[in-house]
């Protein structure tokens, strides 16, 4: 869910605003997973509009001490995340770690990066949810190494219902700064989508692994 109404809609326009999100009904992208998708979104894109990356960064700091209560390590998901929890963690003036996707295969053979005692309370901090495969690896990764991690937030996420299952299979509560539903409110608002577009993104939504358009 999100933290509010107004912090997901001006997250929203400033990621339309800077191209981290484009919309782009009538030639999908194609992503990693062969699906095919009228949305592309890197939010990595933030980190260079330093406006952009401060609200970001001030929305995260207020809304998780607001949610969560103040935690004791703030943890990014590698490597989208890293830059951002970074700036979470020191607006807090809180530790920082990061999450590896897996295991280094040398040295300490590290996933968790950064020094984190067992028992403390972290927030993971994420860029992007799509199915919440690779965030809950992260945090499964956390709660192996004996952290209490008491919830994710993240920048966007695309709504989907197998997200949804996911998280709440994994007993974690997520909470966005923006999402899906306020995205396309926003997009037709200021006209970056026509209505037609806007129902094209929707129907996209509902079953985004079989979905395809007529080019």
């Amino acid at each position: 869910m999100i933290f509010n109404k107004d912090t997901a809609e001006k997250t929203a326009e400033f990621l339309l605003q800077i191209n981290a999100i484009k919309l782009n009904p009538r030639n999908p992208f194609t992503w990693a997973s062969g699906w095919k998708s009228p949305i592309y979104c890197d939010n990595r894109l933030i980190l260079s509009f330093p406006a952009v990356r401060n609200y970001v960064r001030d929305e995260f700091s207020k809304n998780i001490e607001k949610q969560f209560g103040k935690p004791d390590v703030i943890a990014g998901v590698a490597t989208g995340a890293i830059g951002i929890g970074m700036l979470v963690a020191e607006s807090l003036g809180l530790p920082f770690v990061y999450v590896r996707p897996e295991p280094k295969k040398h040295g300490r053979l590290n996933q968790v990066e950064g020094f984190l005692q067992k028992g403390q309370n972290v927030i993971v901090v994420e860029d992007l949810i799509s199915t919440g495969n690779s965030s809950l690896l992260a945090v499964e990764a956390l709660r192996e190494a004996g952290a209490n991690v008491k919830g994710m937030a993240a920048i966007f996420t695309y709504g989907f219902d197998v997200a949804d299952e996911n998280f709440k299979n994994a007993h974690l509560d997520l909470y966005t700064l923006s999402n899906y539903q306020n995205l396309l409110n926003l997009a037709v608002a200021k006209r970056y989508i026509t209505e037609e577009e806007e129902q094209t993104l929707r129907e996209w939504n509902v079953s985004p692994s079989t979905w395809n358009i007529e080019v």
